[in-house]
């Protein structure tokens, strides 16, 4: 299977996590991955912690993405940012509005993701390859799906160079959102996110929460797995697998792996595509 690979990972909270992190990571390094990407909390509040597993990726030989959300930051803030990034040797940034804080009141200078792409170009040429973020089943707060889409071709007009889809288990959405953003003058990249499903409640949460789809008789399935972890990754595997052979028969430009932080299921998945290539 050559298919260009990338994986995610969220800044670890404990010594062990950041342990566990770093073992996870060379076990994923072993598919050759085209870069590694860090997340950013809401409103800049793992700032340390993604910065700092960047670097750890960045010394380890391995192409890493910064996260890097805007919500609540001014140019000064951003334009000092931008300057470390630089000189760590980030080369790729994932441009992303945010998310603010729980309590936390909208306010700094950058009100969408395509106001942050416009001044990175603005500020630092072609330094970064600039990633913006997709959603193929519309963003939960978006107006309407034509106001999500005007707003994923301004970033792209604003000097994005490709884009990472948010995760979903229907091929049909992320074709229709190709096809659409296509038919808008969009010419570059766009790779699927993809989620393995390890474990039920913790794809139920996080769904819930940022819109994705979960298709009812994968919810059902998941349902009446109770808590049988071990039905759940076997049945997740083969779902995983499925979508992904549907993607790669399509010629879709890459796949981006939301790994949180394990090895094991996304490892398992590659290995399945790649015997079957």
């Amino acid at each position: 299977m050559n298919l260009p690979l990338s994986f995610e990972f969220f800044p670890p909270k404990t010594p062990e996590g950041a342990a566990k992190l770093r073992v996870a990571r060379q076990a994923l390094y072993a598919h050759k991955p085209e870069f590694c990407s860090v997340t950013f909390g809401a409103g800049g509040s793992t700032q340390d912690g993604t910065f700092g597993t960047v670097k750890e990726i960045l010394d380890e030989g391995v192409a890493a993405a910064c996260h890097f959300s805007c919500v609540g930051a001014t140019k000064a803030t951003v334009r000092q940012q931008l300057a470390t990034l630089r000189a760590m040797g980030v080369k790729r940034l994932v441009a992303l509005r945010g998310d603010l804080p729980s309590g936390y009141g909208a306010g700094g200078e950058f009100h969408y993701a395509s106001d942050l792409v416009a001044f990175i170009r603005e500020e630092t040429g072609a330094a970064f390859h600039i990633e913006v973020a997709a959603y193929p089943e519309i963003h939960p707060q978006a107006r309407s799906a034509d106001a999500d889409l005007q707003a994923f071709v301004k970033k792209v007009k604003a000097g994005a160079d490709s884009a990472i889809t948010q995760y979903f288990f229907n091929p049909d959405a992320y074709f229709r959102f190709v096809d659409d953003a296509q038919a808008l003058g969009v010419d570059l990249p766009i790779v699927p996110g993809i989620m393995p499903i390890i474990s039920s409640t913790q794809l139920m949460r996080f769904s819930d929460a940022c819109g994705a789809e979960i298709p009812r008789w994968i919810r059902l399935r998941l349902q009446g797995f109770g808590d049988d972890t071990a039905s759940i990754k076997s049945f997740g595997l083969d779902v995983i697998t499925g979508l992904c052979e549907q993607l790669y028969a399509a010629g879709v430009p890459g796949i981006h792996f939301y790994t949180m932080n394990q090895a094991a299921a996304t490892t398992e998945i590659i290995g399945r595509l790649q015997q079957r290539a």
